[in-house]
């Protein structure tokens, strides 16, 4: 019987250093290309340590988010988090690590496309409205209603006029959803002219990524200047009170996801909340179940 213990705890260790393992994997992005990689550009020992720094910081702070998430659920809070920034700036890549963790029941992502034709008609923020939290819910918009400002602007997909009314409008939007109890929270990634550049470059060399890059992307590099101006319009218009805007320093991609996190989470006033103890019942076993077997025409082949 101890043994069969042992060997169960074992089995549950392996399962849980899989599980970490493997994401460990995907964080590391360990996908040279075999000319980057022959040229000796994979990681040195300073680089490993680092890392390891960063993934110890990283669980811990995700523990932390699910702390926060109990106390959503429990307080019934409601909020929204928008994060803005350049193509490139690491929005995606901190979403993830937020919500790597969590309940998506509790804490969803709202990534919104272009507007269809009937959308372009609405209320400017009626489109986004239907993804706003209930009690006990965390919403993300990976972008946000803050397109109006920053990629219609300087592409040209909005008039002058309503490019004034969507400043004269947001504030009194934002403030009508801190009175109905909705807290927001909005964070710019700030990334410099040269690290986007280099970003753009890391993507085009990698196949799993190349997908990232649209037309819209490309044209934004050249833009630069143009962006510059319409993030800093945006960000003196709609600094308010009730929902400042979080300036994040995203050059470097590991402390951004860090930083922002730990930021996030001094946001909410969340303590521990207790849970009854989880006991497995035992199954139920019945003499006259049989299982039956399973055709092979259904068998997934095992290449592996």
């Amino acid at each position: 019987m101890e043994q069969n213990e042992d060997a169960l705890i074992r089995r549950i260790y392996r399962e849980l250093a899989d599980h970490y393992d493997e994401e460990i994997e995907l964080e590391l992005e360990d996908r040279l290309p075999e000319s980057l990689s022959d040229a000796g550009a994979g990681p040195d020992e300073a680089e490993r340590e680092a890392r390891h720094q960063y993934f110890h910081e990283l669980f811990r702070l995700q523990g932390e988010l699910v702390k926060l998430q109990n106390w959503v659920v429990s307080s019934g809070h409601k909020v929204v988090i928008l994060f803005e920034g350049r193509d490139a700036a690491g929005k995606g890549g901190v979403i993830k690590r937020i919500t790597q963790r969590l309940n998506p029941r509790v804490c969803r992502v709202a990534a919104l496309p272009a507007p269809n034709d009937r959308e372009r008609t609405q209320w400017y923020f009626q489109r986004y409205v239907s993804h706003l939290p209930a009690a006990g819910e965390m919403v993300l918009f990976d972008r946000s209603w803050y397109n109006r400002a920053g990629v219609e602007r300087v592409m040209g997909f909005c008039t002058d006029e309503q490019y004034e009314e969507f400043f004269r409008s947001v504030p009194e939007f934002e403030r009508m959803l801190v009175r109905s109890g909705i807290q927001v929270i909005k964070y710019w990634f700030s990334i410099s002219d040269d690290e986007q550049h280099l970003r753009f470059l890391s993507r085009i060399h990698d196949p799993l990524k190349q997908w990232k890059l649209s037309p819209m992307d490309l044209e934004s590099r050249r833009r630069w200047e143009d962006y510059t101006r319409a993030k800093e319009v945006m960000l003196e218009r709609t600094h308010i009170a009730e929902a400042p805007w979080w300036v994040v320093q995203a050059v470097d991609k590991r402390r951004a996801r860090l930083n922002c996190i730990h930021h996030l989470l001094g946001q909410m006033p969340y303590v521990d909340v207790e849970h009854a103890e989880v006991v497995l019942p035992a199954r139920e076993r019945r003499k006259d179940y049989v299982r039956l077997p399973v055709p092979a025409t259904m068998i997934v082949p095992e290449v592996y």
